[in-house]
């Protein structure tokens, strides 16, 4: 009876992982942009628009989504924003600082940065069972996030009007979270800075209620941001152009949060200077001298090499350039929309942890002062940015 059971176990395993990396040429579709791309396909209402490059997708069901995360191939669900990246800007594109000049502000700052509520937020984050975007614990876990943003607003001096912070509503339950520092120059009141992450995990083979604590895809990167704009709030930081602070929902689901709420300003005209994702910041890896990973693909070159310069002027670890593949993290959504992004990953991509997607991502495997040179990085892109 024990022989049947693992061979039925077995067979229904191999099923999963075959339906996952099945593609169709039927189901292939040209993604150069058409009106009647738009219109909803009812032989496939109950897949999704799944694209796994910058030249086609594929309509895939849930099962074969969760394929795709078993075998690692990072994806878009472009099913809801197949409009992303369309809309016409007229915007002028900014020219980046050729080195930084805010030393005077940034170093008290990041003086101030600790690993302390860095340990001590991460260790609740990561109590939930899981953060996929889908369950109950995904919800849970984001209104727990987002009392900490509204905690920190609320023990400063700032005005509602000057520094806000906001659920960003999506038709899952599990919500986006923007925190917003107004910027002080009437001239720039349409430009942005933002600085991500992503709050959402997931287990590979049980997405819904399996254990995964993400302590590092991606609560290193959401407790790295989170210590970056306390430090901005009781340092009484006061940008010329608004700051955006954004923790996305649904990132392992296709980069949907992200996605949302980049059509969303996309569709308002909001030029956005540039956007740095910080997304796994906390293993060191065994193959390589500690450093910060810089994603060379799929990100603006020009930001890129200012994100260096910031590295060199701020923290105390080298740079290595790494490739991560398309849509890897949130800001391949910006990118798509026509934004300058950014990406800094813990380190070289093929060195990176190998527990994410699994109940042993956790705090054992991470270094908290490998996770504090982000949040120098995440301080220093805010403020000298803002200023220019």
């Amino acid at each position: 009876m024990i022989k049947f059971l693992f061979i039925a176990l077995l067979i229904t395993v191999l099923t999963v992982l075959v339906a996952g990396l099945r593609i169709t040429i039927q189901d292939s579709i040209d993604l150069t942009f058409n009106p009647e791309f738009q219109l909803s396909n009812s032989q496939n209402e109950e897949k999704r628009l799944i694209q796994t490059s910058s030249s086609t997708a594929e309509w895939m069901t849930e099962e074969q989504v969760f394929g795709l995360i078993r075998n690692k191939i990072k994806f878009m669900d472009i099913t809801d924003y197949r409009s992303l990246g369309t809309k016409y800007k007229a915007f002028k594109k900014h020219e980046f600082p050729v080195t930084p000049a805010f030393q005077d502000e940034v170093m008290p700052l990041i003086n101030n940065l600790t690993t302390k509520y860095m340990r001590k937020n991460l260790e609740k984050f990561t109590s939930f069972r899981n953060r996929y975007y889908k369950s109950k614990y995904g919800a849970e876990s984001s209104q727990w996030l987002y009392d900490q943003v509204v905690t920190i607003v609320k023990n400063s001096n700032y005005s509602d009007a000057i520094l806000s912070v906001k659920q960003f509503p999506h038709r899952w339950e599990q919500k986006s979270i923007i925190a917003r520092f107004q910027g002080s120059d009437d001239d720039k009141s349409n430009e942005v800075v933002i600085v991500a992450a992503h709050q959402d995990s997931v287990n590979m083979w049980m997405p819904s209620f399996g254990r995964a604590p993400g302590a590092d895809d991606d609560g290193s990167g959401t407790v790295t941001i989170l210590e970056a704009f306390r430090v901005l709030v009781e340092g009484q930081f006061r940008p010329k152009r608004s700051v955006e602070f954004h923790w996305y929902s649904a990132e392992e689901g296709g980069l949907l949060g992200s996605q949302a709420i980049a059509s969303h300003y996309e569709n308002l005209g909001v030029d956005v200077i540039a956007m740095l994702q910080n997304d796994m910041t906390g293993y060191v890896g065994k193959k390589y001298p500690e450093a910060f990973g810089i994603v060379v693909d799929f990100v603006d070159p020009d930001l890129t090499e200012f994100i260096r310069k910031l590295i060199k002027s701020y923290a105390q670890l080298p740079a290595r350039n790494t490739k991560c593949g398309y849509a890897c993290s949130d800001h391949a959504s910006w990118r798509k929309a026509g934004y300058p992004s950014a990406f800094a990953i813990e380190g070289a991509f093929e060195d990176s942890n190998p527990y994410i997607h699994t109940s042993n991502d956790v705090l054992d495997h991470l270094s908290f002062e490998h996770m504090l040179e982000f949040s120098k990085l995440s301080v220093s892109f805010a403020v000298e940015l803002s200023h220019i």
